[in-house]
């Protein structure tokens, strides 16, 4: 007999501040606290899931997979009594983001002495990345709030995702972006979205601050990864990895740093999993940042007490962040799950994303840092040989064309391994051309 769907009328949480403990009633603009004007997150009542038991909490997600509803058919809808309470007027706004691939790694896993390698592929969300997992939760309740506009200050992928759910939802959309500093294909998606876009002569970090005075003087909803609802969102991934793993957690996940959000969302995910009798253990979560960014890595070196901004330097650019928002929120996810923070190498970013290409499986930059992250942890025996190990990928592959084109053509500021390059050849237009090439291939 089919599940009955659960009752959207029971209140399940509420919003508190992580550093002073107040309780907003609702969400400002700005999203912070307006107490101390740290960051708010969403704490949920853990008697609301005792309504089932976590196998009938299983299945009635598991139908909604097959189901052809428009709410079940998106990957973080499908969980949504995990998420922030609409009206039931209100519709949540959705592109069917979420139930992204699982690929196992079979060759590199054994590379590396990894047996059971999986990369999830959120850069197969609508808009490439999986910032829209989290953006339909902050876009469905800022319009439910009575937002009008909303407004995030980006490296990329945000003000990608921003544009297309604000257009979805018929609210204007206001873009900061470091001029320069963006590639051009996400940059391309917020003006096909039609976002008004801005590029500031700034990085990143002084965009955040610029995205501050404007919301202070102008009623915009931020939906930068500060706001809670992105979190709740983006959260949804670790259930889905659950599920993909038949609610066995993985031993570990490897999640690429910039504002450090991402990894936070998972943490949540997969801690308030296990109170509800989800999953029996959380996997260990590490985060792994470019060594020209990052802050986390030397404040995790430090004993994790306090984060010093860097000025980021990094082809990653999707993670080139000097003074990430969410860095106590990551710092805490280290250290609840049992996971490793370290940094890597530009050459060893570009080496693992053309090794995943490789693996049929085309990613941006900031996310290959998983890879290569992975491997040093085996490296250092922090992975054995016999754990499954989950690589978050957040961007696809044709986010930024341009840094894949030059490491094929050899054109980055540092030497990559001659095998894994594949630069396009010029020739004319004979078959004789052509079959002496495939000849040299051959033998």
């Amino acid at each position: 007999m089919a599940l009955a769907e659960p009752s959207h009328c029971v209140p399940r949480g509420f919003l508190r501040c992580i550093t002073c403990g107040a309780h907003p009633g609702a969400l400002a603009n700005d999203a912070l606290c307006p107490s101390c004007g740290d960051l708010l997150e969403w704490i949920w009542d853990d008697g609301f899931w005792h309504a089932r038991t976590p196998a009938q909490w299983q299945a009635l997600w598991r139908a909604r997979r097959t189901s052809n509803a428009p709410l079940d058919r998106s990957g973080v809808w499908r969980f949504r009594e995990m998420l922030p309470l609409l009206a039931d007027t209100e519709q949540p706004v959705t592109l069917q983001e979420g139930n992204t691939p699982l690929y196992p790694l079979p060759r590199y896993g054994a590379a590396i002495g990894v047996g059971n390698l999986f990369a999830k592929h959120q850069g197969a969300n609508p808009t490439g990345s999986f910032k829209d997992t989290g953006m339909t939760a902050a876009v469905s309740a800022a319009r439910a709030a009575g937002a009008r506009w909303l407004a995030c200050a980006s490296t990329g992928n945000t003000s990608a995702s921003m544009a297309a759910y604000a257009a979805r939802a018929g609210l204007g959309c206001l873009v900061l972006v470091p001029e320069g500093k963006i590639s051009w294909g996400k940059l391309a998606q917020a003006l096909d979205y039609g976002a008004l876009t801005c590029q500031l002569r700034t990085d990143f970090d002084g965009c955040v601050r610029i995205l501050k005075e404007v919301i202070a003087r102008f009623p915009a909803a931020t939906v930068n990864s500060i706001n809670p609802n992105r979190i709740e969102g983006q959260k949804t991934v670790a259930v889905e990895i659950a599920e993909a793993f038949d609610w066995q957690a993985p031993d570990h996940v490897v999640v690429p740093g910039g504002n450090l959000a991402n990894a936070s969302a998972l943490g949540k995910g997969f801690l308030e999993m296990r109170p509800w009798g989800l999953i029996a253990r959380v996997p260990r979560i590490s985060i792994i940042q470019a060594q020209g960014a990052n802050p986390l890595v030397r404040c995790w070196r430090n004993g994790g007490e306090q984060m010093v901004p860097v000025v980021a330097d990094t082809l990653a650019s999707a993670i080139r962040i000097g003074n990430p928002a969410s860095w106590n929120k990551a710092v805490r996810v280290l250290h609840e799950t049992g996971g490793e923070c370290l940094d890597v190498t530009e050459a060893e970013i570009a080496e693992a994303k053309a090794t995943l290409g490789r693996e049929g499986v085309a990613c941006e930059p900031a996310s290959a840092t998983t890879l290569a992250g992975a491997a040093k942890l085996a490296r250092l025996g922090r992975i054995r040989s016999s754990e499954s190990v989950v690589l978050i990928l957040t961007g696809h592959g044709l986010k930024d064309p341009d840094i894949t084109l030059a490491l094929h053509r050899g054109q980055l500021p540092f030497p990559i391994d001659p095998p894994l390059r594949r630069a396009p050849l010029v020739l004319e237009p004979q078959a004789d051309a052509v079959l002496h090439l495939l000849d040299a291939e051959v033998n």
